[in-house]
């Protein structure tokens, strides 16, 4: 779920969260923020996705995501929150990054502290209960 402060702001817009869908443009007259939902986010914006890694170091607020582990490596986005998932018992993270970078099966780095470990780009929700 994102969370106010980390994954969603006032900089943040809704698409770019994966929650377009909660917002209507379907209703008659205006109402706050109307004119920059209309107006959208510019086309290079972040988006959020959803890592996942081996180990038990996880992916922490504000750490940065590289595409490569080496020195030269670009910063491709930032981390907003992490954990290691009691549930899924690996490190679990969601991060804003560029569109290029958002692909399900995308390798990237996360800088843990000066060690970049590699996490892998996965779909939302992170688990989903059995029917």
């Amino acid at each position: 779920m994102p969370l106010y402060g980390h994954e969603l702001s006032t900089e943040i817009f809704p698409v770019q969260a994966g929650l377009g869908r909660v917002v209507s443009l379907k209703k008659e007259g205006d109402f706050v923020g109307r004119s920059a939902i209309e107006a959208g986010p510019p086309a290079d914006a972040r988006v959020l996705i959803a890592l996942t890694s081996e180990g038990r170091r996880a992916g922490r607020a504000d750490y940065p995501l590289y595409d490569g582990e080496d020195a030269d490596a670009t910063e491709v986005g930032t981390v907003t929150s992490g954990a290691l998932s009691p549930t899924l018992g690996h490190p679990i993270a969601m991060a804003y990054v560029d569109p290029q970078y958002s692909e399900v099966g995308t390798e990237l780095f996360i800088d843990v502290r000066g060690k970049r470990i590699p996490a892998s780009v996965t779909a939302l929700p992170f688990y989903k209960r059995k029917a």
